[in-house]
C-alpha cells in the first residue's frame, strides 16, 4: 500500500511543480509581448495588438483563476489597452481593469513585488472623476504609497508615483522619485520593459527641467 500512495503523491507534486512551470512561463510570455506592443510598436498599432493580448490573457485567466500574477498581467494589459483606445470608449476597460487588481490584491497584495496595488494608484489618478469615471487623488495616493511600501527600490512604484506629483505640480518631489526610479535593479528577463521606462522616465524629467526654468 505504501508504494502506490507515494506513486500517487509524487505525481500529485510533479503535477503542481508542471502547473506552477507552465503559469510562470505564461506570464514570461504576457510580459515580454506587452513590451513589445508598448516600447516598439507605432501607437496606431497598438490598441488591435492589445487587444489580442488581452484575450489571450483573459483566456489564461479562466484557466488559471487562483494565478495572482497571471491576473495582474491581464489588468496591466486591460489598461494598456483602455490607453491606447484613448477616449470615453476606454472606460468600460479601465473599469475592469481595475475589478482585475482589486481582485489580485485580495488574493496577494504582495504578488509581483506589489505590482496591482501600484497598477491600480496609476488608474485612481489617471481616469477622470465622478460622474465621468472613478478617479480619486485620495485612493490614489494610497495606493500608490501602498506600493512603494512593498517594493520601495522599484522602477514602476517610483515612476508612478513621480508621474502623480508631476501631474499634480510638486516638481521636486517628483523628480526625486523620478530619479531613484532610474536607479532602480535591473528586473530579470524584463531588458526592454525596463530600457522603455527609463525612456519615459527621461522624457519626464525633461519636461520638469523645462517647467521649473
Amino acid at each position: 500500500m505504501k508504494k502506490p500512495l507515494m506513486m500517487l503523491c509524487i505525481v500529485w507534486v510533479a503535477g503542481l511543480f508542471g502547473a506552477a512551470y507552465a503559469a510562470g512561463a505564461d506570464v514570461a510570455r504576457l510580459q515580454g509581448e506587452w513590451a513589445e506592443i508598448k516600447y516598439k510598436q507605432p501607437r496606431e498599432a497598438q490598441a488591435q495588438r492589445f487587444e489580442s493580448l488581452a484575450r489571450t490573457s483573459g483566456e489564461l485567466v479562466a484557466r488559471n483563476p487562483a494565478d495572482v500574477d497571471l491576473l495582474i498581467w491581464h489588468g496591466i494589459i486591460e489598461s494598456s489597452l483602455a490607453g491606447a483606445k484613448g477616449g470615453l470608449g476606454a472606460l468600460g476597460l479601465v473599469k475592469n481593469a481595475k475589478k482585475t487588481f482589486e481582485r489580485a490584491i485580495e488574493i496577494n497584495a504582495h504578488a509581483l513585488e506589489g505590482s496591482a496595488l501600484t497598477s491600480l494608484g496609476s488608474l485612481y489618478y489617471q481616469v477622470p472623476g465622478w460622474p465621468v469615471g472613478f478617479g480619486d487623488d485620495k485612493k490614489a495616493v494610497e495606493f500608490l504609497k501602498r506600493g512603494l511600501e512593498v517594493n520601495p527600490e522599484g522602477i514602476d512604484a517610483n515612476f508612478f508615483y513621480g508621474d502623480y506629483l508631476y501631474r499634480g505640480g510638486d516638481f521636486v518631489a517628483a523628480e526625486s522619485f523620478l530619479r531613484k526610479a532610474l536607479k532602480a535593479p535591473a528586473r530579470p528577463g524584463r531588458v526592454l520593459a525596463d530600457e522603455g521606462r527609463k525612456g519615459e522616465i527621461e522624457d519626464l524629467l525633461r519636461k520638469i527641467a523645462e517647467k521649473r526654468r
